[in-house]
């Protein structure tokens, strides 16, 4: 009863599919394709449903702590509620932080190399950089005057470069090779199983679902359905798309053009126009992607890395603070500049993967408190771990240096998190403290 005087709620089902499905299909499915395509062959799209599975046993688990620790922190929250408030969660907070700020240099990187092609560039790695710094420092900028005008396009863009993609996917199916597709091409099953990691990271995004949870209607109901109903339809969406490239494009041209393959896949179907345009939608994806992750990851994460917690005056699209901002984009540059491509995606994946599979094990230890199936947690932490080392296994066959590079970042995110305790003081906390509240809020979303 008393209901009545109750503010709406924000997220509905369909608003929270609708920013899942945005935050998923933005730079990750442009950057993945050829990456992936190149390693996988003709039988990626297989890459890109066991990814999708993944995908869907992580949301699984994460929607259930979401469910049971509200709270605009994340990923962060439920690695302090799983590992407590001690060295081990704040130093995966950090890794968490950095693991961002990796993921933006990788758009940033894509979104050069998609600017240099489209505007027939030399294709060199001093322009591609240019043109990522440019853009970081960009929306850096845009962000610290007020970014209001940005964020208010983001549902604009998303229904933009979901609509090229299926345009494109479904019109490619028609113009398919099936020679292109057939079982001689194959190359050995292992490389399908090696591009799983790329192909997840291509879902990454499904996470911001959770984040909503205190302004989403009903989320006992609407959770859940909202993660799974997200990642199926991107996942639709991938598999369609990883066969319209694959079935258009021989394998060594895929190689060639991996880091613009998407773009080069078009051209078969509907002509230079057709690279242009695609080459344009993954410019405005990964430009909305590198906005939504300065605008959020970067300054909420920098935060909870930094303070240990996160101000109450936090809420969507409002911010008090600049220094998130600028500490991060200043840590973005070196990254841009002596990561390549290849690299700097793969390091995000694995950083990504590392952190949801420790999220998922914290999980186990808290499943009498979020009720969850203890069999799906499990094989959610398998998996993370499982594709972790799939990728590490082959990169030290192909790029060794990404096993040193990842080390190097489980050593400085220690460091910096000791660093913090001694000189600051500050320990990463709950933000969810006491049952009563939790019951309190529990009862709120009944009403």
């Amino acid at each position: 009863m008393g209901g009545s005087g109750k503010e709406k709620k924000a997220f509905g089902l369909w608003s929270a599919i609708f920013i899942g499905i945005g935050s998923m299909v933005g730079a990750g499915i442009f950057i993945v394709i050829g990456e992936a395509g190149a390693i996988a062959g003709n039988i990626v799209w297989l890459s890109f449903i066991f990814g999708g599975i993944a995908a869907l046993l992580s949301g699984y688990s994460l929607a259930k702590l979401a469910l049971r620790y509200p709270s605009r922190g994340g990923i962060v929250e439920y690695l302090v509620q799983g590992y407590g408030e001690g060295v081990f969660s704040g130093s995966a907070s950090v890794l968490f932080y950095f693991a961002g700020l990796v993921a933006i240099a990788a758009v940033a990187k894509s979104f050069g190399t998609y600017a240099a092609t489209f505007l027939h560039a030399q294709n060199t790695p001093s322009i591609v950089n240019a043109f990522a710094l440019g853009i970081v420092g960009f929306f850096l900028l845009i962000n610290l005057i007020g970014a209001t005008f940005v964020a208010k396009s983001e549902n604009l863009l998303v229904i933009i470069k979901v609509t090229i993609l299926t345009v494109f996917a479904v019109a490619a199916a028609w113009h398919i090779d099936p020679a292109l597709l057939s079982a001689k091409k194959m190359p050995p099953i292992m490389n399908m199983l090696y591009a799983i990691g790329l192909t997840f990271f291509a879902y990454q995004g499904f996470s911001v679902i959770t984040n909503t949870v205190e302004d989403m209607e009903n989320p006992a109901r609407n959770m859940m359905r909202a993660m799974i109903g997200a990642i199926l339809i991107v996942m639709a969406l991938y598999v369609l798309t990883a066969v319209a490239v694959l079935g258009n494009l021989p394998l060594p041209e895929v190689i060639k053009a991996k880091d613009y393959t998407l773009a080069e896949a078009a051209k078969p179907v509907f002509g230079v126009l057709g690279f242009k345009v695609m080459a344009a939608t993954a410019l405005l994806s990964t430009a909305s992607a590198i906005n939504a992750s300065l605008y959020a990851t970067a300054e909420i994460s920098y935060t909870m890395a930094k303070e240990g917690n996160l101000p109450k005056v936090y809420s969507y699209n409002v911010f008090q603070s600049n220094e998130g901002l600028i500490i991060s984009s200043l840590l973005i540059v070196p990254m841009i500049l002596f990561f390549d491509l290849s690299e700097v995606t793969t390091v995000a994946a694995l950083s990504v993967l590392i952190v949801q599979g420790l999220t998922h094990i914290g999980h186990l230890m808290r499943l009498k408190e979020t009720g969850a199936n203890g069999v799906l947690v499990f094989l959610a932490a398998a998996a993370m771990f499982t594709i972790t080392a799939l990728t590490l296994h082959y990169t030290r066959l192909h790029d060794p240096a990404i096993g040193y590079y990842l080390l190097g970042a489980f050593v400085l995110c220690f460091l910096v998190e000791v660093s913090l305790r001694i000189f600051t003081k500050r320990i990463v906390t709950r933000q969810v403290v006491d049952l009563f509240n939790f019951k309190r809020w529990e009862d709120e979303k009944k009403i």
